[in-house]
């Protein structure tokens, strides 16, 4: 562990953390992403992320009452901050004086880990950053297997993605790969596909979720593509009483998530 020292917003390092954090681009090239704050910094740890540099800064983490944890520089570089060099380089309004740059790795399909009675969601060109660290926190919170991203439009590791997600991003497996080679793994592994629609379609808790499924749901404006369509098993759809004929994505998965786990709870009764 080596320890270093920044005054200067004009420090390559800072901008290169900051270049991290709003270019996905870069996060390609350097193999590097950014995660801010403590809470998910420890979820980063627990998940087995390999940190590569923290940076620091005592004062904003006294005001804050906040610590470095056990951990955080076993195997990383350290680099104290001035209170202007750390407000350059933080993302977020509300922080506790710590961040770091983070190894990323990429999951697989081939790499995922499933129960006997698998529960996945399958999000279909979901591009807005907040729903889907949302989507996560929900997939999280309904012990889902996985969350799968078919033709992304936002990389995994987008720091609006992230703070969203409050670390679950690194708690759920979550995997981008396209359209195609997702309906071909859930068919190979008999996971019955369930695509969130308003045509030709019944209503969600009149659909069978006991067995692997796969909740598949595409964007607000346009909804899913025939290849989902054509692949689905069935067709599912949230009831909506008002006038608008459609729920933010995020709300939908959590409401769809949570049907598939109060039909298994009561398997188990």
């Amino acid at each position: 562990m080596t320890e270093q020292y920044i005054s200067s917003v004009q420090n390559p390092k800072v901008k290169k953390l900051v270049a991290l954090q709003q270019k996905s681009s870069e996060r390609r090239k350097e193999g590097l992403f950014v995660v801010e704050g403590c809470r998910e910094l420890m979820h980063c740890l627990e998940a087995g992320y390999e940190i590569d540099t923290v940076f620091h800064c005592p004062s904003i983490m006294k005001a804050r009452g906040e610590e470095l944890p056990a951990g955080f520089l076993d195997s990383a570089s350290s680099i104290e901050v001035t209170e202007p060099v750390y407000e350059k380089i933080a993302y977020r309004g509300s922080t506790e004086g710590i961040m770091a740059t983070v190894h990323s790795r990429t999951l697989g399909l081939d790499d995922l880990t499933l129960c006997e009675n698998p529960l996945i969601v399958v999000l279909e060109r979901v591009e807005k950053p907040g729903n889907l660290g949302a989507i996560l926190r929900s997939a999280d919170a309904a012990g889902a297997d996985a969350v799968v991203i078919c033709d992304p439009l936002t990389d995994l590791y987008n720091p609006n993605l992230i703070r969203s997600s409050i670390g679950a991003i690194f708690s759920v497996p979550c995997v981008a790969c396209s359209s195609d080679a997702c309906i071909g793994f859930l068919k190979q592994k008999g996971i019955r596909i369930l695509t969130a629609q308003l045509q030709d379609s019944h209503l969600y808790y009149d659909t069978d979720m006991r067995q692997g499924t796969a909740i598949v749901m595409g964007t607000e404006s346009t909804g899913l593509t025939d290849i989902w369509r054509k692949a689905a098993d069935a067709h599912i759809r949230i009831p909506m009483l008002g006038r608008l004929d459609s729920l933010n994505v995020s709300v939908s998965a959590a409401i769809l998530l949570f049907e598939a786990v109060r039909q298994r709870e009561g398997m188990n009764k």
